[in-house]
């Protein structure tokens, strides 16, 4: 039996994080939220693809990223925002982020991040965070 894929949502507005989780879970992918950076860096959960907010108070998105980085930890990530920056796109995409979206977003595209991302994790060898 194939291993189901984690995906970690890390965003401030309860909401999205919910929607998320429940889009996520509609298309078998074993979804966990977390309010803040902070406390998906305190989780030591398993993730193979990080989808998380651009702007967030503390640690931003990109900075989570960099963090992972940082440790040594590759995880594919997807930012998330709804504020559109040319510049923060193309520093974020040079940083090593796989997908960046804007919000309102299609979910065809997320998903196909995800897909995209989940390839890409696995051509790469397995980064874990946990």
């Amino acid at each position: 039996m194939p291993k189901q894929i984690a995906v970690s949502i890390v965003d401030d507005d309860e909401s999205v994080r919910e929607g998320m989780v429940s889009l996520m879970q509609s298309h078998g992918y074993l979804a966990q939220a977390f309010e803040s950076a902070e406390s998906f860096l305190g989780s030591a959960c398993h993730t193979d693809c990080l989808i998380a907010d651009m702007h967030m108070p503390g640690m931003t998105g990109l900075e989570l990223v960099g963090r992972l980085a940082t440790s040594g930890h590759s995880v594919p990530a997807i930012l998330i925002t709804a504020r559109h920056d040319e510049g923060v796109r193309a520093r974020a995409l040079e940083a090593g982020v796989f997908c960046y979206l804007t919000k309102p977003f299609n979910e065809n595209d997320l998903l196909r991040c995800i897909r995209s991302a989940v390839v890409s994790r696995a051509v790469q060898g397995d980064g874990n965070v946990s």
